[in-house]
C-alpha cells in the first residue's frame, strides 16, 4: 500500500498535526508534502484563467486535498475526484484595497478591477458578497492575476486596485494596514484523489480534529506556522502574532442539500458553461467509507 500524501492548503491543521505528531500517533503511513514555501510562491503564477478547478484537471499530487465547495462539487460532479462529504470548512476572506484607494464602500468597488482567482473561493464568493449591493454587470472580475500569493504579492505593491484574499495573505494584508472593505467568507470542501485506504482517512481526520481543538483553545500558540507555507522573501515582514486561526474546520456533514443548492447557484451564474458541470448527482460525486 503507497504511503497517504498529506499537503497542506494554506491552513493550520496540518502544520499542527504534523508537528505533535497526531498523524503518527493515529498510526498514518505517510508522506507530508510542501510546495509554496519550497517555490517561493511561484506555483502561484498561474497566468490568465488558472485556478483551483484546472488543478483539478490537471491532477493533483495528494491523496486528499482541498478547495471552495462550489469548484470540488463541480470537479467532482464531472469526474475529477471524490467529494468526501463528512467535513468542511469555513475560511474567512475578504476585499482588500490600499490604504490610499478612494474605495470606501462595497458600492465603491462598481466598475474597479478586482483580483480573484479564476472558478476559484475568490471568484464565487466575491460575486456573492458584491451582488447584494450591485448588479452582476458591475462587478468587474480580473483573471489575469494569478492564484493567492501572487494576488497579494501585486496588491501590496500596488500593482492592483483590489484584491480577494484569504488565510494568511488575509491576515498580512490587515497588517501592512491594507484596508478590508468587505468579508466574503466562503465554505471548502474536501476532495478525494485516487482509492485511499477507508482507514487511512479516518486516521487522517482523526488528527485534524484534534489539531482543531488544540488552535480553538490556544490559537496564539499556533499562528507562527503560516510561516511553513509562506513565501520566505516575506518573513522578515510578518508578525503572526497578530493574526488569526483562519480556516476553520467543522466536523459536520456536506449534504446533499448544501451540494444542490451549490451547483444551482453556479448554474445560474453561468461560471461553468451548462455542458461543463457534469452529472450533479449528490449520491455519484461523493466518497462513501466502507
Amino acid at each position: 500500500m503507497p504511503k497517504f500524501v498529506i499537503q497542506p492548503h494554506f491552513r493550520l491543521q496540518e502544520w499542527v498535526a504534523e508537528e505533535k505528531g497526531y498523524f503518527k500517533s493515529e498510526g498514518l503511513d505517510y508522506v507530508f508534502r510542501e510546495e509554496v514555501q519550497s517555490t517561493d510562491g511561484k506555483i502561484h503564477d498561474k497566468g490568465v484563467k488558472v485556478g483551483a478547478y484546472q488543478s483539478f484537471e490537471e491532477g493533483r499530487k495528494s491523496d486528499v486535498s482541498c478547495a471552495c465547495h462550489w469548484t470540488v462539487g463541480v470537479a467532482a460532479s464531472t469526474g475529477h475526484g471524490k467529494l468526501y462529504p463528512e467535513v468542511y470548512s469555513v475560511a474567512p476572506s475578504g476585499v482588500f484595497v490600499p490604504p490610499d484607494s478612494p474605495v470606501q464602500t462595497p458600492e465603491d468597488l462598481a466598475g474597479v478591477p478586482i483580483s480573484v482567482g479564476y472558478q476559484s473561493g475568490s471568484h464565487y464568493s466575491t460575486i456573492q458578497a458584491l451582488e447584494q449591493y450591485m448588479p452582476g454587470e458591475k462587478i468587474n472580475l480580473s483573471f489575469n492575476d494569478g492564484m493567492l500569493f501572487k494576488r497579494m504579492e501585486l496588491l501590496l505593491e500596488k500593482k492592483v486596485p483590489a484584491a480577494a484574499l484569504f488565510s494568511g495573505p488575509y491576515y498580512f494584508a490587515e497588517q501592512l494596514g491594507f484596508r478590508k472593505i468587505i468579508d466574503t467568507t466562503f465554505m471548502i470542501s474536501t476532495m478525494i484523489t485516487g482509492n485511499p485506504d477507508p482507514e487511512d482517512l479516518r486516521k487522517f481526520f482523526r488528527a485534524l480534529k484534534r489539531a482543531q481543538r488544540d488552535i480553538d483553545l490556544r490559537p496564539d500558540l499556533y499562528t507562527h506556522y503560516y510561516k511553513r507555507e509562506f513565501p520566505v522573501r516575506y518573513h522578515a515582514m510578518m508578525d503572526t502574532r497578530r493574526w488569526g486561526p483562519g480556516e476553520r474546520i467543522v466536523f459536520e456533514p456536506y449534504t446533499k442539500e448544501v451540494f444542490d443548492e451549490t451547483l444551482k447557484w453556479i448554474e445560474a451564474h453561468g461560471i461553468f458553461a451548462d455542458n461543463d458541470m457534469g452529472s450533479r448527482v449528490y449520491e455519484q460525486s461523493v466518497v462513501r467509507l466502507t
